[in-house]
């Protein structure tokens, strides 16, 4: 019987430079791993590309005078920008570059957290203040007096109040604490919309309200502004600092990509192997209660055979009925039973008991997970995962 289930492997590759092949650099470095490792690849095998890899190599890049061009293009007069991420790599050079428009900004920040979870305030303060954060508009004053003049995040040590009120040009900044969307109105009838997952929802609250302007970062740099890199879906949604004065976007044709590979790979070893690109894992911090995922998906492309949800048993559910009501069948023969179940299992087990207590998360979503976790944000030097037997199960020999 077989003794080892799925393997996930962390791949070095070369330091990637715009312009650089991408689909053969992963081609190659994964080869190289299977030759120097002593493994061979297999059908449906996953291999993992980190978004971060594919648009350094698109040369994906945008200047803060790029934004603030497209910006300054798109808004006539102040703007309301509406909950974006507490985030010095993700928002910050963002809005340095909305301040840089000339425009005057009211920012409008989530509280106690922002979308993910990074905390802006105690939840036990706020509710020993009677703050009640449906309902209740802090602007800076207040929220100095209630919660006083330094604020720190409890992980990254940042008053985020502070260093966003510090890019300001010519003080062009003022800020607010807030969850109701139609606040914004309160100051502009044009919007920025800089919230993630829920940007569909804000925006059509405030079309419906009345609005003038409404923009999401998913508009922003969705075409070339004077030669600059873009994403005609996701705009500044997915970018993070590159330079002090240049941001890497969210990388472009991943679906093409992805196959290209797959092809590259089965022209070169006769295997189907499956390709995702991958950024932020969808995983929470137990501790830090921060939701990791920052971009707009885990996986901006995928080969098709990555599509849909996992359909899969409860193992030790099955294992204890069977053992509960066993009338003398042995170890060997509940093994057996157990994996002709398996074998016989529908396609779809949404439902059905047999699956009680398993999560139908996308398989992207999945591996997109296991791949971040593999690859970490750091210095590992993996941009590259191979995953193993993921498709594999109790009654695969």
């Amino acid at each position: 019987m077989r003794t080892v289930g799925t393997v996930a492997r962390g791949i070095r590759a070369p330091i990637i430079k715009p312009g650089d092949d991408i689909i053969n650099i992963v081609v190659e470095s994964v080869l190289a791993s299977a030759r120097e490792d002593g493994f061979e690849l297999k059908d449906r095998d996953v291999i993992g590309i980190t978004e971060s890899l594919v648009a350094r190599a698109q040369g994906n890049y945008a200047t803060l005078q790029d934004i603030a061009l497209d910006v300054k293009r798109k808004y006539e007069g102040d703007i309301a920008v509406l909950f974006p991420l507490l985030s010095r790599n993700r928002f910050l050079m963002i809005l340095k570059a909305i301040a840089m428009s000339e425009r005057k900004i009211h920012l409008v920040l989530n509280y106690p957290s922002d979308e993910v979870g990074n905390q802006l305030v105690c939840e036990d303060k706020m509710d020993e203040l009677g703050i009640d954060p449906c309902t209740d508009i802090l602007d800076e004053k207040k929220y100095r007096k209630l919660f006083g003049e330094e604020v720190l995040h409890p992980f990254t040590g940042i008053d985020y109040v502070k260093v966003y009120k510090e890019v300001a040009v010519n003080n062009n900044i003022e800020i607010y604490l807030a969850n109701n969307p139609k606040v914004a109105l309160n100051f502009s009838s044009e919007i920025l919309v800089a919230n993630i997952h829920e940007r569909r929802r804000t925006k059509k609250i405030l079309q419906k309200a009345g609005a003038k302007t409404v923009y999401g970062l998913d508009k922003i740099l969705n075409e070339p502004v004077n030669g600059s890199g873009f994403n005609p879906e996701y705009g500044l949604l997915g970018s993070n600092k590159a330079t002090e004065n240049k941001v890497k976007l969210f990388p472009r044709n991943c679906f093409e990509i992805t196959r290209s590979i797959q092809d590259a790979i089965r022209s070169r070893t006769g295997k189907n192997v499956e390709v995702l690109v991958y950024g932020d894992g969808a995983f929470k911090d137990p501790v830090g209660k921060i939701w990791e995922l920052a971009d707009p998906v885990v996986s901006p492309g995928y080969t098709d055979g990555l599509k849909g949800v996992p359909s899969e048993l409860k193992l030790k559910f099955i294992v204890d009925s069977e053992m509960e009501g066993n009338n003398g069948k042995g170890e060997w023969e509940i093994d057996e039973i157990v994996r002709e179940k398996i074998k016989e299992k529908e396609g779809n087990l949404v439902g059905k008991n047999e699956s009680l207590g398993t999560t139908p998360r996308q398989l992207t979503d999945l591996l997109g997970s296991l791949c971040d976790l593999i690859s970490g944000s750091g210095d590992k030097g993996t941009p590259i995962v191979l995953i193993q037997g993921y498709f594999d199960n109790y009654a695969t020999d």
